[in-house]
């Protein structure tokens, strides 16, 4: 029998997001700034130009943004609970289509040492891409295109 899904609210002083609008390393540093910090780990995922060797001319997301978010929400639960020192948690996801180069996703980690901020942000990241209903559509330089799944969402909420 599953267990209900059990829903989780963000903290206040972390931030998080599914947009439209492109994302900037800056302003998400900043919302992971903290004057307790002593790092500020962000990794930016970037629509790069082949997968596998195929030439990639754009790629297109689309979330179910509500269960994205709990799924970032718990995310940064998570996160406490292993990494109880981290500060700020912020994790925003583009959807719509994006050019090569432009940012798809950005996790930044603030916490007073970096070790705990790098592992913290590589656990965000990792789980990110397995749990979040975020799917991508790869648009190939020959007119062909594919829908992919960047997260294998595990509960049903």
């Amino acid at each position: 029998m599953k267990t209900p899904c059990l829903l989780t609210k963000p903290k206040a002083e972390d931030s998080f997001g599914i947009t439209l609008a492109p994302l900037f390393l800056e302003e998400i540093y900043t919302k992971a700034d903290d004057p307790a910090n002593g790092a500020v780990v962000v990794m930016s995922g970037m629509v790069r130009n082949q997968t596998d060797g195929k030439a990639v001319v754009a790629l297109e997301y689309q979330a179910y943004e509500p269960m994205a978010l709990q799924v970032f929400y718990q995310i940064a639960t998570d996160i406490r609970s292993q990494w109880p020192d981290v500060n700020r948690v912020v994790i925003y996801h583009r959807i719509g289509r994006l050019k090569i180069g432009e940012i798809s996703v950005l996790v930044a980690v603030g916490c007073p040492h970096r070790s705990e901020a790098f592992a913290a942000c590589q656990y965000a990241i990792d789980t990110l891409k397995h749990n979040a209903p975020i799917w991508k559509k790869e648009h190939w330089q020959d007119g062909s295109s594919s829908w992919v799944s960047i997260g294998a969402c595990e509960q049903e909420c």
